[in-house]
């Protein structure tokens, strides 16, 4: 059985990821306390935006610990089975998320 598609689209998923962290660099910098050039309430939404930024930063970086997890896997020569059980996780499954680390039962 040849995992090669889900390989090539864990590789993709990385690279988009890479590539938004980067792009979105600059929305979680520190927002700057001048209050003379930006009014309170301007300051309070760049705040929460930052806030936002940030969470949806943190969840880019768990999503990249996983695909780099199945990655790992895949050279290992241990893609598509489980990691607690270590049974072969249904094709369908893989291919929803292919960088599901458990089967159906364990994930549970």
């Amino acid at each position: 059985m040849s995992f090669e598609p889900f390989k090539k689209r864990l590789q993709d998923e990385r690279a988009e990821i890479l590539k938004a962290v980067h792009d979105t660099s600059d929305n979680r910098k520190p927002v700057e306390l001048d209050q003379q050039s930006v009014g309170r309430l301007s300051r309070m939404d760049a705040i929460q935006g930052q806030a936002m930024a940030k969470a949806q930063e943190g969840r880019r970086q768990q999503r990249l610990m996983l695909i780099e997890a199945a990655l790992k896997r895949y050279e290992a020569g241990d893609y598509g089975y489980c990691t607690e059980c270590d049974e072969l996780i249904p094709l369908g499954r893989l291919d929803v998320d292919p960088a599901v680390p458990r089967c159906v039962g364990c994930a549970n």
